[in-house]
């Protein structure tokens, strides 16, 4: 039986770890909702953000200025896949759509190993997120607990967009009825083009976030692609609320379990999708009749 201490850093681990499985399932849930693709590349795209920010951070010195030119990569990488490659798949059938994207994850995993070999990279931790913050119960690294705080107001900052600005109106409308979105003449083209951009972003900008915490490796990103496809069947296929509510509960069950045996995390995790998949098919916070 674990101590009280040591469950509480559990938790907050938990907290973290939900927080980065929200942003990467939040931009999956977001392309999977409104273009309809079932995007297995997701977790290479995580690997890509990590990798960028090694890259970057060595010639700028600036986490944060790495942070956005990273950014601004991940934005040109999205416009790329969509125009190329993913536009060409939207009323395909999900089998060819998955192929294709698990394709493009493999070229992009064997591109970063073929630059960066196979060995793990270490990326520092930028020095205002160095050492330890005493919260009076525990001690717990700094640049975690600001890694909760940072992906909360980007969760919050792409809340305000698909909810309170009409870009997010016509994403929400395409989510629903995209054939009617279609009739009322706007160009659903360019906006499928920017929504695929966002979810990129927002899935490089989690490994970005996330690769001071651990070894950069080319593979890094395969064990979060699987968790936030459940995360997303937890939260409901294309809910931003339930990818969100779905990471943390993910985030909070694998910690926890870890805590009193890693051997069955991922196992307990799973068993929760299997129950929920018996009891509510659509999701927490999904609709019926959502494919």
């Amino acid at each position: 039986m674990p101590s009280w201490p040591a469950l509480l850093s559990q938790a907050f681990n938990g907290l973290a770890l939900g927080a980065l499985l929200a942003l990467v399932s939040s931009g999956l849930t977001i392309i999977l909702g409104t273009l309809g693709v079932l995007n297995f590349a997701h977790g290479a795209l995580f690997a890509v953000g990590a990798y960028a920010v090694f890259v970057i951070l060595q010639y700028t010195q600036s986490f944060v200025l790495a942070l956005v030119i990273g950014c601004g990569f991940m934005l040109l990488l999205g416009f790329l896949l969509e125009r190329i490659i993913i536009r060409l798949f939207y009323n395909r059938p999900h089998e060819d759509q998955i192929l294709v994207t698990y394709g493009v994850g493999i070229v992009l995993v064997e591109c970063i190993r073929a630059a960066f070999g196979g060995n793990a990279q270490r990326v520092p931790t930028p020095s205002w997120g160095q050492g330890a913050t005493q919260l009076g119960f525990l001690i717990y690294p700094t640049y975690r607990l600001q890694l909760i705080a940072i992906i909360a107001m980007l969760l919050l900052s792409l809340y305000l967009v698909l909810y309170r600005t009409s870009m997010g109106l016509v994403v929400r409308a395409g989510i629903e009825n995209p054939g009617m979105v279609g009739i009322l003449g706007i160009n659903l083209r360019r906006t499928f083009l920017l929504v695929f951009a966002i979810g990129v972003v927002a899935v490089g900008l989690a490994g970005m976030l996330y690769a001071p915490v651990v070894a950069v490796t080319p593979d890094m990103g395969a064990n979060f692609m699987a968790q936030s496809f459940v995360v997303i069947v937890l939260g409901g296929l294309g809910s931003f609320p339930g990818a969100v509510i779905g990471g943390l509960i993910a985030g909070e069950i694998i910690s926890l379990t870890s805590a009193f045996n890693s051997s069955y995390s991922e196992v307990m995790l799973y068993a929760l999708m299997a129950l929920l998949l018996v009891l509510r098919p659509q999701g927490l916070f999904g609709s019926e009749g959502r494919v």
